[in-house]
């Protein structure tokens, strides 16, 4: 009789036993997707960060460069700013994307920009293009 005792306890922990095994299954199968939807986020996320970026520091590069051919005290400010704003940019931590500090040099960074721009008196309109490449002006 012990052996129909088994068979019984078998059939009622059968629902169980596969309820357990289908949870370990998916969990294993929503982790992988998981993980690999996660890469794939935070490789567009970079691309867009290391994009404007770029243009921060082309933008920064070329007045840079254009207030140092036509330097006098007036521009001494302009200059220190945009020294700094360089600076910023490429001390970046780019290497540690888990930097807790990331999300807060990008807005100091942002917030330089437009200091800039208003030291130089030029009305921006960054405007980031996801669809091609590179921002428009």
């Amino acid at each position: 009789m012990e052996s129909a005792e088994d068979l019984f306890e078998d059939i009622v922990m059968c629902e169980e036993r596969y309820r357990g095994e289908g949870y370990e299954e998916g969990f294993a199968e929503g982790n992988h997707v998981g993980e690999s939807e996660g890469k794939q986020y935070g490789a567009v996320y970079g691309a867009r960060a290391g994009s404007e970026l770029g243009c921060y520091l082309g933008f920064a590069s070329t007045w840079r460069h254009l207030l140092t051919l036509s330097s006098d005290d007036k521009q001494s400010k302009k200059i220190k700013t945009l020294d700094s704003l360089i600076k910023m940019i490429q001390s970046f931590p780019c290497d540690d994307p888990a930097s807790d500090k990331l999300q807060e040099d990008m807005a100091k960074i942002r917030g330089k920009v437009k200091q800039v721009c208003s030291m130089l008196n030029i009305q921006p309109d960054f405007k980031m293009n996801y669809e091609g490449s590179g921002l428009s002006f």
